[in-house]
């Protein structure tokens, strides 16, 4: 069975996803690392700036870089002729976590062709010489079953030690109701995906878990999309237990590839920004008396695991 990693001390993740969707999101990601609380970054394959993305992961060594695996948005990495069920000339076919699901377990998503987009994403991540340190979903769609067993059998084989756990914790949500009235509806909706997305998990990792996998013990984050203000973040701050957690946060510039991606997050994603990289929010982490970590200081300091990716292509049994 997959390991959650129990460290002694509080343990902090700091994880933007989307980068390589636009240049903006790109430029914003490595700011947030070089002058922020950034410490790691999720890749999306299929975007339009992930030639850009990773060619700046090159130049910033300390950020570490995941496998955003997208199967939702955009265009696929794979032939759309050699995943049917998945993706068509215009995209994949299913624009949201749930209608995936529901067409994996209305078979009308045939498992083969999941598993080659999965591979397809993961050997571009590696083949432009990035060392890829965990797998983490676009809408979080790793933690639907199918998908889950699938990266628990391909990702080792390409070296990959570490998945995100999505056992969702959302502090100070009164707090945050309070502050944003006019969004209310969409709160309460992202906090009911995030518990339900943490029951999911909490109910198939430990049938679908990999030893050689490791994950982090607790998330933040789905319920804040696009509402992580200071006082949110203090929540989460003051909320960490000993052990790995991991927040999730969405830095970005807005500009003309922004525009033109079909996303909510806009400013919120320039908001974000300027939260990550303000001095206060390092002072609150530092007298709190946490410990901001990468996934590959979780994989290092899990005893069994040895370090550095290995690339080897998989071959499905």
């Amino acid at each position: 069975m997959g390991s959650y990693v129990r460290l002694r001390n509080k343990k902090l993740i700091v994880t933007a996803d989307d980068f390589g969707l636009t240049q903006g999101v790109n430029e914003a990601i490595v700011l947030a690392h070089r002058q922020g609380v950034v410490t790691s970054a999720s890749l999306m394959v299929n975007g339009l700036a992930f030639e850009s993305a990773a060619a700046l992961a090159r130049q910033h060594a300390g950020l570490d870089i995941g496998l955003h695996l997208n199967l939702t948005q955009g265009h696929p990495v794979s032939d759309p002729g050699t995943i049917p069920s998945l993706a068509g000339s215009r995209g994949f076919l299913y624009d949201h976590p749930l209608a995936l699901a529901v067409g994996l377990i209305r078979r009308r998503v045939r498992a083969i062709d999941l598993e080659r987009e999965i591979q397809a994403q993961l050997e571009r991540a590696l083949g432009v010489g990035l060392g890829i340190t965990h797998v983490d979903g676009h809408k979080h769609v790793h933690v639907i079953p199918r998908v889950l067993q699938l990266l628990c059998q391909v990702a080792p084989a390409y070296g990959i030690k570490a998945l995100r756990s999505v056992i969702e914790r959302a502090p100070g949500l009164r707090s945050l109701l309070l502050r944003n009235p006019q969004a209310r509806w969409l709160l309460l909706k992202q906090h009911l995906f995030g518990k339900t997305a943490s029951a999911i998990w909490k109910l198939w990792w430990p049938v679908r878990a990999s030893p050689a996998l490791v994950v982090p013990e607790r998330f933040y984050g789905i319920t804040q999309t696009g509402f992580l203000d200071f006082d949110a973040f203090t929540s989460v701050i003051h909320d960490l237990q000993s052990g790995v957690n991991e927040l999730m946060c969405h830095p970005g510039y807005v500009d003309d590839g922004l525009n033109r991606t079909p996303t909510r997050l806009r400013s919120q994603r320039e908001r974000e920004l300027e939260l990550l990289t303000t001095r206060k929010v390092r002072d609150l982490i530092d007298e709190s008396g946490v410990e901001l970590i990468s996934y590959r200081h979780l994989v290092e300091d899990y005893g069994s695991c040895d370090t550095g990716p290995v690339f080897r292509r998989y071959s499905p049994l």
